[in-house]
């Protein structure tokens, strides 16, 4: 059951899925169905507002629009389920966007809490910390997990805290190339651990201590977890929450750099 009208109910299937075909599956219609309430409802706004491509994208003027459809469908699935049997009241999942670092560390525990209290669905959406807002921004998902303080327009920012990130490296490998510190010299020539290319907090961090410009050589190894597990493998340095490498650094399987543990 959806208190949305149809069209918008289309046009956001689409998105969601990807394509004319899931949508339609999902809304139990037929394709042509989904295409002709898309197309009424770009004739009713005088935008085109899908890119009929594979998987399907927003125009800008869609982007605008599912921006602020996210709230909407949020509170449709609220509605709903304060007005229908548990049985009947199919929940929408939530779209939220996080980076790998609170995934694999606080963020799950949220969810479950949620889950429990609420029955929430959710549809977690992975990128860079300095990235996820752009997914807010475009309307693809109603919340985000961002290192950003300044909030999209409509939106509103709220501190969760802070996590705390450490260099790490084998023991060994400290002892090859960082015996005197983490100075410029060292940092340009000792491999380093980056999550992906968007990733900017080694080089940052890199930056603070130095003040150089360094170019070493890089792994890129796009996962939380195993950036300790390569860390303690000798094939890198790089920086990791203080949760994840609590218990490496514990066994002696990594060592903190910069002597604050």
């Amino acid at each position: 059951m959806d208190l949305l009208h149809p069209q918008l109910a289309a046009f956001a299937a689409v998105l969601e899925e990807g394509s004319f075909d899931a949508a339609a599956r999902r809304l139990s219609v037929t394709p042509s169905a989904v295409s002709q309430r898309i197309k009424a409802l770009e004739d009713r706004l005088g935008q085109a507002l899908v890119v009929r491509q594979t998987p399907c994208r927003a125009t800008p003027a869609g982007e605008r629009l599912l921006r602020r459809l996210r709230p909407m469908q949020a509170l449709e699935a609220e509605a709903l389920a304060d007005f229908l049997p548990t049985s009947e009241a199919a929940p929408r999942a939530v779209a939220i966007a996080v980076n790998d670092d609170s995934l694999q560390t606080w963020f799950l525990g949220g969810l479950a809490t949620l889950h429990r209290r609420y029955g929430y669905l959710f549809d977690v959406r992975v990128d860079d910390q300095d990235h996820t807002q752009e997914m807010l921004r475009d309307g693809s998902v109603l919340g985000a997990v961002t290192g950003q303080a300044r909030p999209v327009q409509g939106c509103n920012v709220y501190t969760l805290g802070a996590m705390r990130y450490y260099p790490i490296a084998s023991p060994a490998f400290a002892d090859r190339h960082f015996a005197q510190g983490l100075h410029a010299e060292a940092l340009n020539r000792a491999p380093l651990i980056v999550f992906n290319r968007k990733d900017e907090l080694q080089w940052r961090f890199i930056r603070q201590i130095t003040r150089a410009r360094v170019s070493p050589p890089v792994h890129y190894l796009p996962t939380s977890t195993g950036f300790v597990d390569a860390a303690a493998l000798e094939l890198g340095w790089c920086l990791a929450p203080e949760t994840l490498i609590a218990p490496a650094v514990k066994a002696k399987r990594v060592v903190v750099l910069d002597g604050k543990r």
